[in-house]
């Protein structure tokens, strides 16, 4: 389990991105925040400023005591303890679904490791596809092995961006008793993007609504 799951982020930025301007200021605590709008408002690029794939013209981004940007410090992604779940997962094809999970654990520093590969394996239930390659999976799959690769990071915090939108109604469901046990067991902060009603009423503690 994360050493200090109960902390918090605490974001202040704005960028501009051609005539529009994206600007969010937030806490967001334990459990899941939403980050809840219709398409095109900036919600995945609040996400990639956090993760620090995209540089805010202003403000801060702390997590707990750490600060990512801000204050002249800018922490490149590799050292932000982040985890990343994308839309569509982003399993490297060369890869076996073991190596694509041991990716995730390598890129973390070992006193920052707190889940092994054989823990997420098994929270996950996805022992039975340690020797598939990601071709063979179907989405769901997929996607709990994406959400292994950056539990395995080590990270402080999860980002995830609409992670169900590419699954049909079944796999939905199971991957959000999945994002339900790492909210709840595992009790890691997560930001969700979602513009789905649905979704963000089941499985949100807070919701930011963004409307551009």
């Amino acid at each position: 389990m994360p050493k200090d799951s109960g902390m918090a982020i605490d974001i202040d930025v704005e960028k501009r991105r051609g005539e529009r301007i994206i600007a969010a200021r937030f806490t967001a605590g334990p459990g899941l925040t939403a980050l809840f709008g219709p398409s095109g408002v900036g919600k995945t690029s609040l996400l990639a400023m956090v993760a620090g794939l995209l540089r805010p013209d202003r403000g801060h981004i702390r997590i707990g005591t750490r600060t990512l940007f801000g204050d002249d410090v800018d922490l490149p992604p590799e050292a932000r303890r982040i985890g990343y779940v994308f839309q569509d997962g982003r399993l490297f094809p060369h890869r076996r679904v073991r190596a694509n999970l041991l990716y995730g654990h390598q890129l973390a520093a070992p006193g920052d490791r707190w889940m092994g590969l054989d823990e997420a394996a098994a929270f996950l239930g996805i022992g039975h596809l340690l020797d598939r390659w990601p071709r063979s999976l179907s989405g769901g799959e997929a996607q709990r092995v994406a959400i292994g690769r950056a539990l395995l990071a080590g990270p402080e915090i999860l980002l995830m961006d609409e992670p169900l939108s590419s699954l049909d109604a079944a796999r939905r469901g199971d991957i959000m008793a999945v994002i339900e046990r790492i909210r709840d067991e595992l009790k890691l902060p997560i930001l969700y993007v979602s513009h789905d009603r649905a979704e963000v009423d089941r499985l949100a503690t807070e919701v930011i609504a963004l409307d551009g």
